[in-house]
């Protein structure tokens, strides 16, 4: 009987394919093209473990389960797995994994080592935001990602990253279609949610190929599931939520408003509440934050097109450690955190200066949202 595969032999399967260097520019070659060079690279292995970023949305949990089933139909990998760190704690998000049935594993149930092919998706080997620990960070095999480019991905065998892509899930379903293989209704419902979910119904961040993924993949969608998941029964903490969210609100001038959600159930929910707050009358930026488990996690949302929501949230963050990323009009960060309360509340101070600084509205008196007047 072999012997079960480790990580230190994951570069060496059956052929070597997975020793050469990855082309340059891989993300500007067609579909076809990628998706043979995908093959060669995972041809020869056995397991595979298609890893999502931390506290997975959508969009990364449907492209990591339309990978995983890709890799079995096509790469004769006998069984490829999903895993993901952190939680799914929105009630969106547990409503599509739920209703769909989707197959994904938390981390802390899989032995990494057990698998000889290792894959990301929606997120990169650099940023941290992830569930690989940092003796396998060298070993990932695929990187699939519509998120900047960060240069040491390209150390993958196989790296799609840095593309024009409004989901990572329309590059998947790219690789499904170049594959002819038609997903079951359960995977097309899936990666249709995750292009809705992060183009926000086509209208943000989207391309011509994200326009034609939802088209493709709409018939072929169970559309009493969509709106199973898109509304879902919520927990009263959700509502309680908000109260705080919106009670602690500050507008400044006419343009930004910012949040401290104190603490929070799901880490999720940061995002939701930063995305839903962009929608306040005049506002170009929107900035909520909340403790989660001794981590402080940061949204962001920017309407105004001279600044990158992306780049901007790393060059506040980064002496703070922990991963922050994102694109131009969303990003987000994860910081730890340590120390008594005083010091915990002085690093949320000093990230809230730097933000407003950077939007311009340092100097401007903030006023309450319940007590901002309506135009």
């Amino acid at each position: 009987m072999p012997a079960t595969p480790t990580a230190n032999s994951r570069r060496t399967p059956g052929g070597g394919e997975g020793t050469e260097p990855p082309p340059p520019r891989l993300s500007n070659l067609p579909a076809r093209a990628k998706l043979e060079r995908l093959l060669r690279v995972a041809k020869g292995h056995k397991k595979a473990l298609v890893l999502t970023h931390d506290n997975p949305d959508p969009d990364s949990i449907a492209s990591a389960v339309a990978l995983a089933h890709l890799l079995e139909e096509r790469a004769g990998v006998e069984v490829a797995r999903v895993g993901y760190g952190g939680i799914i704690g929105r009630a969106e998000n547990i409503a599509f994994v739920k209703v769909l049935r989707l197959p994904v594993t938390p981390i802390a149930q899989l032995d990494l080592d057990e698998y000889d092919l290792l894959a990301l998706v929606d997120t990169q080997p650099p940023t941290g935001n992830h569930a690989i620990p940092p003796r396998l960070r060298g070993e990932v095999d695929i990187v699939i990602d519509h998120h900047p480019l960060r240069d040491e991905s390209l150390e993958a065998p196989f790296a799609d990253v840095g593309g024009d892509f409004g989901a990572t899930s329309t590059m998947v379903a790219e690789y499904l279609r170049a594959a002819r293989i038609e997903p079951s209704t359960e995977v097309a419902t899936a990666l249709f949610y995750g292009v809705k979910a992060d183009t926000r119904d086509l209208g943000r961040e989207t391309t011509q190929t994200d326009i034609d993924t939802y088209l493709w993949l709409f018939p072929r969608v169970d559309k009493q599931q969509l709106g199973q998941i898109e509304h879902p029964e919520l927990p009263a903490r959700y509502f309680q939520l908000y109260h705080t969210a919106i009670e602690r609100a500050k507008v400044y001038g006419d343009t930004a408003i910012v949040t401290d959600l104190e603490e929070v159930y799901s880490p999720d929910m940061v995002a939701e509440v930063a995305e839903r707050l962009m929608f306040l009358d005049g506002m170009k930026w929107s900035l909520a934050y909340a403790t989660y488990r001794n981590q402080l996690f940061l949204s962001l949302r920017v309407k105004d097109r001279r600044m990158n929501a992306g780049r901007l949230i790393r060059e506040i963050c980064e002496d703070h450690g922990g991963s922050s990323g994102g694109h131009g009009s969303m990003a987000g960060a994860r910081i730890p955190l340590s120390g008594r309360a005083t010091h915990r509340k002085a690093v949320k101070r000093e990230l809230v200066r730097r933000f407003l600084d950077a939007f311009g509205v340092a100097d401007e008196r903030p006023v309450g949202l319940l007590s901002a007047p309506s135009p």
